[in-house]
């Protein structure tokens, strides 16, 4: 039978991470709210425990020894995680945490959260936008809003809508010329990309008969809400996604100039994280967003 292992204690490693952070015994005592030879104590708990002391000291100040930099590079992570875990399974009434792209707290989430806090008056969310293409995973989150190009197989994957791509741009005047109403005019303007990829024009273009998108004149942005915003400047025409466009487009500030609406297999989701999963509203924030994706479907054109 293995020996059973018997870690340092959590207020040992605290104490450890104090006196690191303020270079002395006696502010880590103060913020511990413990005498000064209580904390050194703690310290040496851990010296003894790990067999190697993990700190110089001197007259003025403490300073770390390479054992005390590796124990205490672990002692943070298991102290942060401890609170992490406090945080998710804790009852308290707490913001539900959402990272976002940019765009699409813009032009999707925004316009829709008068009506949350008109259904969930008791209720917040908290709001973190991102502007890079790719949305890394924090256990700081309850939950990320992110495109995919196809739905994963998981249950922690919620679909929000499906894409379809659209041509875009100012109802009247697009690059000092009328929008265009045809593959044949679209040559004369700029096409304006929302990614660095520019897939979404090529495949547009190819399922509404042009052959390549090499002979146009291209404006690129990283950001879809960019590509959108110069659009409506009249500085030529964008693709995008026919959901992130629609409020600027019942406002007049884009029309749709022509050709036929392209479903990919992309979609935007919301994606459970562990934090999430424990949060006491998950349910009723859960069914919210399945009303507002019931509500995109409906209004999303027939397919041919």
């Amino acid at each position: 039978m293995d020996k059973l292992y018997r870690p340092p204690s959590i207020l040992a490693m605290q104490a450890l991470s104090l006196v690191a952070e303020a270079g002395n015994f006696t502010e880590a005592a103060q913020k511990l709210h413990l005498t000064q030879s209580a904390v050194s104590r703690k310290i040496q708990q851990l010296e003894s425990h790990y067999g190697v002391p993990l700190f110089i000291r001197s007259s003025r100040n403490v300073q770390l020894t390479a054992q005390g930099e590796a124990v205490l590079e672990t002692a943070r992570k298991v102290l942060r995680e401890l609170q992490m875990l406090d945080e998710r399974i804790t009852p308290r009434e707490r913001p539900f945490r959402i990272r976002i792209f940019v765009s699409l707290a813009v032009r999707w989430l925004l316009p829709r959260l008068t009506d949350f806090y008109a259904r969930h008056p008791d209720l917040s969310l908290s709001i973190e936008t991102v502007a890079t293409e790719l949305v890394e995973p924090s256990g700081d989150c309850d939950a990320y809003i992110l495109y995919r190009p196809e739905l994963p197989a998981e249950p922690t994957f919620h679909t929000l809508f499906e894409e379809i791509l659209v041509p875009v741009c100012a109802p009247s005047c697009v690059n000092g010329k009328p929008a265009p109403q045809s593959l044949a005019e679209l040559a004369q303007f700029p096409l304006i990309h929302g990614s660095t990829g520019q897939h979404e024009w090529t495949a547009w273009l190819q399922a509404n008969g042009a052959l390549s998108a090499k002979d146009y004149k291209h404006l690129t942005f990283n950001l879809d809400e960019l590509a959108m915003d110069a659009a409506a400047r009249g500085l030529g025409v964008a693709m995008t996604d026919l959901t992130l466009a629609q409020d600027l487009i019942n406002r007049g500030a884009l029309i749709i100039p022509f050709g036929t609406p392209l479903p990919t297999h992309g979609v935007y989701t919301l994606w459970l994280q562990s934090n999430g999963a424990l949060h006491p509203a998950r349910q009723r924030i859960l069914q919210w967003f399945a009303q507002q994706s019931a509500g995109d479907a409906g209004a999303r054109p027939d397919r041919e």
